[in-house]
């Protein structure tokens, strides 16, 4: 047991120098030997995301150089999650980040609440998704006292699966806010987005012609379900720029809502939103620690944290010692 002690702080406790050139290039040295150890490089998201992810990778290269039998990178938020489909002219940045984390010689990735769990396909070794809302059910059932009269609400369709996830568990009823706000100065009216006058089409011979799709128009705000009287709960797995919150949150109280609380996991809170916040219809929002957010917390008393570091440290442990993870996978579905 000892042995096994010993070998874990050495495994863990990696005494690193990070520096940086006056080119703003980053260095990375090691201080003890780690061949033939397992490694976990824990790595959380700054401000400085891009600065963020080349630490890891020279980190993680320099582990592999220096010729660690394994390395585990231990991200709670995954950077770059949000550019994980195609849009237009631009790419898939998330699967390029995944490559290069592959390519830096990680052999195991531990993270939490994915943008879309698809993105554990762009990597090519193991992926352990850890989910976060067994922590946030745990703060509703025992910090808000009349959650039973709550109802689950998701602000667009996109995150209607995971509001009806947390409805389910907490036997409690599901709303939807679909459509957005209509403005009569909109692009929409002034005619910047007609349809052209001149029918152009890329057909491959004169006789062929590919039809066009017609254009979508959301309706005016509307929500299904009722809310009038009760505690609207909002989920969603990330906060980032907080307007489409803040609009919901006065959709929701303008139906009659009386309380209105924000559940995320991941709280990135960037620019203004802290102030937002403050001066919004919202009563109260709470993300976990997957980002670091003290700043943020000083200016808006609204916030809270729930801590996760516990199933992250028990997957460590797990994953050190061989143990299955199922364990920390009890009761999820395919669909959570």
């Amino acid at each position: 047991m000892e042995k096994n002690c010993a070998r874990w702080m050495c495994v863990y406790a990696l005494p690193l120098l990070t520096s940086c050139f006056v080119s703003i290039e980053t260095r990375v040295q090691i201080q003890e030997s780690v061949r033939g150890k397992d490694v976990f490089v824990i790595q959380t998201v700054s401000k400085d995301v891009n600065t963020t992810i080349m630490e890891m990778l020279i980190m993680v290269y320099a582990c592999r150089t220096s010729c660690a039998r394994s390395i585990t990178g231990v991200l709670p938020y995954f950077p770059y999650s949000k550019q994980c489909k195609m849009r237009k002219r631009g790419s898939i940045v998330s699967k390029l980040i995944a490559s290069m984390m592959c390519k830096a010689g990680l052999t195991h990735l531990i993270t939490m609440d994915l943008h879309q769990k698809e993105i554990q396909g762009f990597f090519n070794i193991p992926v352990d998704n850890l989910r976060a809302s067994p922590f946030l059910l745990q703060y509703i059932q025992e910090e808000i006292p009349d959650y039973r009269n709550a109802v689950i609400v998701a602000k667009s369709p996109a995150s209607a699966k995971r509001a009806q996830s947390f409805a389910e568990r907490l036997r409690l009823g599901i709303a939807v806010i679909h459509g957005e706000a209509q403005d009569a100065e909109s692009d929409q009216v002034d005619g910047r987005h007609s349809p052209p006058t001149v029918k152009t089409t890329g057909a491959i011979h004169p006789s062929m012609e590919i039809p066009l799709l017609i254009p979508k128009e959301k309706p005016p705000i509307t929500v299904v379900g009722d809310v009038g009287g009760r505690i609207a709960i909002i989920v969603d797995d990330i906060i980032d720029d907080v307007d489409s919150f803040v609009a919901a949150a006065e959709t929701l109280k303008e139906r009659g809502a009386y309380k209105i609380f924000v559940m995320a996991t991941h709280g990135i809170l960037s620019s203004e939103a802290p102030r937002f916040i403050e001066e919004s219809a919202i009563d109260e929002v709470v993300v976990t620690n997957t980002i670091p957010h003290e700043l943020q917390k000083l200016q808006c008393p609204k916030i809270k944290t729930v801590d996760i570091s516990m199933i992250l440290s028990e997957a460590i442990r797990r994953i050190h010692n061989g143990e299955s993870m199922s364990y920390l996978f009890r009761n999820i579905g395919v669909d959570d």
